[in-house]
């Protein structure tokens, strides 16, 4: 199978945006199941019931045949979570504060 018939798999929202087609499911999210976890593509079909065995297999050939390119764009992805995680670790939303408060003043009543 080409190059372009993969393509024709996924909607190229953006350089860093690459999902599978009438879903919002990312390469990312089939690639690293298959990637770090050592997932099958049977396995990643089952654990994401909306997508066909079809889709995940065209994900995986689609970075088999593109594979350097794929690598950064995984790369970028995991750095810009790791970039999100932190800021979100530093200037935690409101409702975080707030939910830290209760548990504490809670454990403070149970003792």
């Amino acid at each position: 199978m080409s190059t372009s018939q993969i393509e024709n798999y996924f909607n190229f929202l953006a350089p860093d945006d690459i999902r599978l087609k009438d879903t919002r499911i990312g390469i990312e999210t089939i690639l690293s199941e298959y990637i770090d976890r050592g997932l099958t593509p049977e396995e990643i079909a089952q654990t994401y019931p909306s997508l066909t065995l079809e889709q995940v297999y065209a994900t995986i050939l689609y970075y088999l045949q593109n594979r350097d390119r794929i690598s950064d764009y995984l790369q970028n992805w995991r750095e810009h979570g790791n970039k999100m995680r932190e800021q979100q670790r530093l200037n935690p939303p409101p409702v975080s504060l707030k939910l830290k408060q209760l548990r504490r003043e809670r454990s403070k009543a149970k003792k």
